[in-house]
């Protein structure tokens, strides 16, 4: 049977089915499948061997399917495990995974052992494999005194790792101080059990860090090894060795390896030169395409070893002194594995099946059988079952040798688990082809009626033709497996219901499909070879013929590709013109004709040709077609013929038909319709009572030709109207009539003469006759005396003096409306906040309407402000909800103030009478902000700051917020001072303010909801007392529109001058400051204003100069203030001096940070000292070894801070310190960093000093505690380069 895909929720039924072995077929159908009982099946499992982390929760996987759905229990250890007794442990829902909680206080040492699932309903158990739960194991390495290596040059050396036995093991590499991969090669390498191994040392193998690190992915943790000193003594001459084998030692050894796992055999040798290795199989060949080299050719890999791959491997070590060699007898043991596994039965009542189950290994593994979890020697009874070593042999089961049976093959190396279900259903007859299903098939091709059918036993099929026909049988006929009736050859007289039934001892069914065979697609005319010259015309045939029931489409290809999307291109309904032809519409052209059911197609080549030489060639308009014939003449129809006139070297597109309707319209031709170009004829449909005339047109790509002579004149016979007039409407105009219009008909429309109308109308949903009266031809009745606002059934039909168009459709119109009458009730208003409300009323009856509904319409208005109590010119505001709504939103009202509102009702005609005037208040709100501020007066130590109540105050003002800071000469601000002012107040003076000092001042107003926007301004305390600024007068009041600056003040000291001035005009101009040197003619020296302030200190004046000054504004046209003069003298008097600018003070400060700088650095140097110091320092400084980020890719490691550790003390990195023999790794120096990976204090240090932390490091902090502040971020996120 063809196989269907299916949906993931029947994962499990469809397990079973595509694995049965049985006779009974059981077709994938969704709804079957959910009706079907099955014994459970395992989906989903841990892996046998589980190592999880220890810190994280324990997740154990088991999923199972079947129906019922199963239940799950499981046991530990050989024991069952109950869970309900265990707070930590959780079963998830509806599955049997176990959650262990590890996070929240358990350990999971003491989940340790081994598990095994059940899944379990009334027709099995399905167990799961030993899942066998180990915690993963990071051991701090053994503490050792490692003594310094002293090597002669030439002379072999193994460093060895030793590092402490994992779970699971750890990956090894070898780095140095400054966190680089020592460099290997032929002469140095690192082996499989983690030792360095040097084939000879040279004087550059000198060095005191050989460090072996060993990192546990499963507790993301690194050991690192105390570094190992190496030092190479040189010898004069260097002798030279023959090679010998490091690794492995003797001349032979053995290796013992598993089926399908990898095999790595390793030579490392000594000698100089460096010796070469090469490897061999003895009496064979290594295998193609698995074996590899690695590790310079020291390390010979074999991938996916098999039985095969057993014998004696050789490698040898090769320098120009001589050769060594050993020989790895290679022994490969297989764990179980599945020749036949046992596959799921499904079978009948009464029927026979057999489980297999064949498994191989070495040594060959034992077969054991279990049912429904039990070993079957103590499992219930069952007499159909027969157990025959590895097979269970079933005979005439009934419905309770359902079970599911677990197969257990096992050797030294391992075991393999299978389960496998017995399904014994006993199911009557169901046919799965939906009734009445419609095939279509081609004569003379097979017709494949299907009859998906299931039941238990399997039912027999049959068929027959009709539903009293007899049963198909003979060699017309082929009957599938499946239930599927073959008709090889169907012909038309096969069309007709077929009827399939299918019984077994439960039960008969029978269903009903229709068979129907259609006539052949054939192309009658195909298209033909064509030579063509070039820019002529071609045109290529297609005809065809199909079944009428079928719908054919036309495609045309050109090369078996599409057509070019070229204009030139012109498909018609049988056939394909190709215009002003060119070389490239050389090829071949097909024709392809689709139904639904079959496919034909035709094809036909196209050569073009150069054209002779001609003179040059003059394009032109055509000329107008001639001979114009009128023939084949009916009542609506004709056929016009033409002959067309020169086409003057353009080809011809297309023609133009047009007509002159001589009765109605003498004169005025109308456009009829257009043809291509290559098309001299066509057929024309007309209308009755016209006198046609017809003339053509010809187009070509330079413009229209004149029209043709108009043919011969045709009088259609009158007949009666085809159809109505459209758009018929009924519309009253006042409250007691109907309106009834409608869009005439046009003159040729009429079909004959006398034309008229017959209007008719009724009352709906009353029982009343239809009204009519016959008008002339017009567009609109009125009927008079109608009751307001009902419907009415209207219909307007045509007639002629032949008689009646049609009978028309009804359509429904209203009588006039009138006002409403009724005001909407119940009118409420929910204020939400201050500044929107909602408002409900009920709906008014539709009687009360009369008119269409259009809505309700919301008058509001203010009344007056709560807090002014001043009224004001009442402004109405109207909000219109279409339709029948009851509510709607008011928004942007006034906070803190009176409203009202009334609602009406809306429609045609206009607005119903208001509702009752509903009176609602909104709530305060924050106010705007204050009118002004303005800040005038400033002395020495003082400001006086005025300013405006807020114009929106939205409520009761409470208070007034003041805050301002200072601002220094680099615009960084100082302190924030805030006050509180009482609402009645508008002025204040600010006291003990600091001379000569900038201030930004932010003012708001509140109320009891809250503070308001606030404003800001700025100013200045004057430098001296001689600086004085008068208020100018008006000081305060509203700038002007334009732009002046005045009051240019010069206050002048031996080097420097304080320019002010007075500004009014546009916010935000940009100021400058030009001076000069008093009666100089040089130019002027231009300061530009930071900010818009207006005062400036003008510095690195000459003493006793006199100096002009003017201050300019850009961006105003050039204005600039008059000019001002003022002279520099001695130094004024000051109230305060500033210490920051006395020399004395400067060079105190310097001599005191050079001091600092200078104990720094002897500090770093007695720190850092000695770059190369004795083991015993370097022992002391690495008591304990000490986790390093590194990045996995080449072994680097990332910005390194050092952990300052001894024997009893162990604490987090710091930032900045640096470790022994200078191990930092500066930024440029490496390009992976603490700030590549983000920052995080997720990691942590073991007692022990080891790291423990993420691999992928979070970016959350916890907040710092005490000197936790100092502390450098975890290392953390540099610990992702080993993963």
């Amino acid at each position: 049977m063809m196989k269907k895909s299916i949906s993931a929720s029947k994962a499990s039924l469809v397990l079973f089915l595509c694995q049965m072995i049985s006779a009974l077929d059981v077709p994938l159908d969704s709804k079957l499948l959910e009706e079907l009982s099955q014994p459970p099946t395992i989906t989903q499992q841990s892996p046998k061997d589980y190592i999880v982390d220890p810190r994280e929760n324990i997740v154990i996987q088991c999923e199972a399917k079947g129906k019922p759905p199963p239940s799950f229990s499981w046991t530990r250890n050989g024991t069952h495990f109950d869970i309900d007794k265990d707070a930590q442990v959780t079963m998830k829902p509806n599955s049997g995974t176990l959650v262990i909680n590890i996070m929240n206080g358990g350990k999971a040492e003491a989940y340790e052992g081994v598990y095994q699932c059940t899944a379990r309903n009334e027709r099995g158990a399905a167990i799961s494999n030993n899942i066998v739960i180990r915690p993963s194991r990071s051991p701090l390495w053994t503490k050792e005194k490692l003594e310094p290596n002293h090597v002669r040059e030439g002379d072999s050396l193994v460093l060895h790792c030793r590092p402490p036995v994992g779970l699971p093991p750890p990956i090894i590499f070898w780095m140095d101080n400054a966190f680089q991969r020592l460099p290997q090669s032929e002469r140095v390498s690192q082996g499989l059990n983690g030792d360095l191994y040097f084939s000879n040392v040279q004087p550059e193998d000198t060095r005191e860090d050989y460090i072996c690190y060993a990192r546990f992915n499963h507790t993301q943790t690194i050991q690192q090894k105390q570094p190992i000193s190496v030092k190479v003594f040189s010898t004069k001459p260097v002798t030279e060795r023959q090679p010998i084998l490091l690794t492995p030692t003797g001349s032979t050894s053995t290796k013992v390896e598993l089926r399908g796992n990898v095999l790595l055999l390793e030579c490392i040798a000594a000698g100089l030169p460096t010796p070469v290795i090469r490897w061999i199989k003895e009496g064979g060949e290594l295998p193609a395409n698995r074996t590899f080299f690695e590790n310079f050719k020291k390390t010979l890999k074999i991938i996916d070893v098999s039985e095969a791959d057993s014998g004696n491997y050789k490698c040898i070590a090769r320098n120009i002194l001589g050769s060594a060699h050993h020989v790895i007898s290679v022994t490969v043991k297989a764990a179980p594995y599945w020749i036949t596994a046992p596959r799921n039965l499904v079978l009948s009542p009464g029927e026979d099946g057999t489980l297999i189950c064949r498994a191989n290994g070495n040594p060959k593994p034992n077969i054991s059988w279990l049912a429904n979890g039990v070993p079957i020697a103590i499992a219930p009874e069952d007499p159909s079952r027969k157990v025959d070593g590895d097979t269970i042999i079933f005979s005439h089961v009934q419905e309770r040798s359902s079970a599911v049976y677990q197969c257990n093959a096992s050797n030294e190396y391992g075991y393999l688990l299978a389960n496998a279900f017995v399904n014994v259903l006993a199911e009557p007859p169901r046919i799965l082809t939906p009734a009445n299903k419609l095939y279509q098939v081609i004569a003379d091709s097979p017709a494949l009626l299907d009859c998906a059918y299931f039941g238990s036993p399997k039912p027999e099929i049959e068929w027959f033709k009709g539903v009293k026909g007899s049963i198909l049988r003979g060699d017309e006929y082929v009957f599938h497996d499946n239930g599927t009736l073959e008709i090889p050859v169907a012909q038309k007289d096969s069309t007709g219901t077929y009827t399939c039934v299918a019984r077994n001892e439960l039960g008969k069914i029978q269903n009903e499909v229709r068979l129907e065979v259609k006539d052949p697609t054939m192309i009658i005319k195909q298209p033909e070879y064509k030579v063509i010259q070039r820019y002529g015309q071609v045109s290529f045939e297609c005809i065809i013929k199909h079944d009428f029931t079928l719908l054919p489409t036309v495609i045309w290809l050109k090369d078996n590709d599409e057509l070019p999307d070229d204009e030139r291109f012109l498909v018609g309904k049988d056939n394909l013109t190709i215009m002003n032809v060119t070389d490239k519409d050389d090829g071949t052209y097909t024709c392809i004709v689709n139904t639904t059911l079959d496919s034909v197609s035709a094809s036909a080549v196209l050569t073009v040709v150069a054209a002779p030489p001609t003179p040059a060639i003059i394009y032109a308009r055509p000329n107008p077609p001639f001979d114009l014939e009128l023939t084949g003449q009916l009542e609506r129809s004709v056929e016009l013929s033409w002959i067309p006139g020169d086409e003057n070297n353009s080809p011809i597109t297309n023609f133009v038909i047009e007509y002159e309707d001589g009765l109605h319209e003498p004169g005025v031709w109308h456009y009829q319709t257009e043809v291509p170009g290559t098309q001299t004829t066509v057929q024309l449909k007309l209308s009755p009572y016209v006198n046609y005339s017809f003339r053509v047109i010809a187009v070509n790509e330079i413009g229209r030709s004149q029209p043709s002579e108009p043919s011969e004149q045709y009088l259609t016979k009158s007949a009666n109207p085809d159809e109505n007039p459209s758009n018929v409407q009924g519309i009253g105009s006042e409250p007691d009539n109907l309106v009834i219009t409608w869009e005439s008909l046009k003159g040729f429309q009429s079909n004959g003469p006398g034309l008229q109308y017959k209007v008719s109308w009724r009352q709906k949903d009353v029982d009343d006759e239809w009204t009519s009266v016959i008008v002339a031809n017009v567009s609109k009745y009125i009927v008079s005396g109608t009751p307001t606002f009902v419907p009415y059934e209207i219909k307007v039909q045509a007639l002629n003096d032949l008689g009646y168009a049609p009978e028309p459709s009804e359509v429904i119109g209203h009588s006039g409306e009138d006002l409403p009458m009724v005001a909407p009730g119940n009118v409420q208003v929910h204020v939400i906040n201050s500044t929107l409300a909602k408002v409900h009323w009920d709906p008014v009856p539709l009687k009360s309407v009369r008119g269409h509904l259009q809505g309700y319409k919301v008058y509001y208005w203010k009344v007056q402000s709560l807090s002014r109590r001043s009224r004001r010119h009442v402004e109405k505001k109207i909000l219109t909800f279409r339709g029948n709504k009851t509510f709607g939103m008011l928004p942007g009202l006034e906070p803190f103030s009176s409203y009202k509102l009334n609602v009406r009702v809306v429609n045609g005609k206009g607005e119903g009478p208001a509702s009752p005037d509903k009176v609602f208040k909104t709530p305060e709100g924050v106010p705007s902000s204050p009118s002004f501020l303005k800040i005038t007066n400033p002395t020495l130590d003082s400001l006086t700051l005025e300013w405006g109540s807020p114009t929106h105050p939205n409520g009761v003002l409470t208070s007034y917020i003041l805050k301002f800071q200072p601002i220094n000469n680099t615009h960084e601000l100082g302190p924030l001072v805030e006050i509180r002012i009482p609402a009645n107040e508008s002025s204040l003076i600010l006291k003990n303010l600091n001379y000569s000092t900038r201030y930004k001042f932010y003012f708001n107003a509140q109320t009891s909801v809250g503070s308001g926007s606030q404003i800001t301004e700025e100013a200045v305390t004057i430098m001296d007392e001689a600086g004085i600024l008068r208020p100018a007068v008006g000081a305060g009041k509203v700038q002007p529109l334009y732009p002046r600056i005045r009051n240019v003040t010069t206050a002048a000291a031996e080097t420097y001058a304080n320019i002010s001035w007075e500004y009014e005009g546009p916010d935000h101009a940009n100021f400058y400051v030009e001076y000069g040197v008093a009666g100089s003619k040089e130019d002027w020296k231009k300061e530009i204003v930071n900010g818009s302030r207006s005062f400036f200190v003008l510095k690195g004046l000459t003493p006793g100069t006199a100096y002009k000054v003017r201050v300019g504004a850009e961006g105003l046209s050039g204005f600039r203030s008059s000019e001002d003069v003022f002279e520099t003298g001695p130094a004024m008097a000051s109230r305060q001096v500033d210490i920051a600018t006395q020399g004395w003070f400067i060079g105190l400060m310097c001599a005191v940070a050079l001091l600092i700088l200078i104990l720094l650095i002897v500090c770093f140097i007695r720190r850092n000292k000695g770059g190369k110091y004795p083991v015993k320092e370097k022992e002391d400084a690495h008591a304990d070894p000490e986790i390093q980020p590194m990045k996995e890719d080449d072994g680097t490691f990332g910005e390194y801070r050092s952990l300052e550790s001894d024997a009893e003390d162990h604490k987090p990195l710091k930032k900045g310190s640096r470790t022994p023999s200078d191990r930092t790794v500066k930024k440029e120096d490496s390009d992976d960093s603490l700030v590549d990976y983000g920052e995080g204090v997720n990691g942590q240090f073991n007692e022990d000093g080891s790291f423990i932390g993420q691999y992928s490091g979070k970016k959350e902090k916890e907040p710092a505690e005490g000197n936790e502040s100092s502390e450098a971020p975890s290392p953390v996120n540099a610990m992702n380069s080993f993963v």
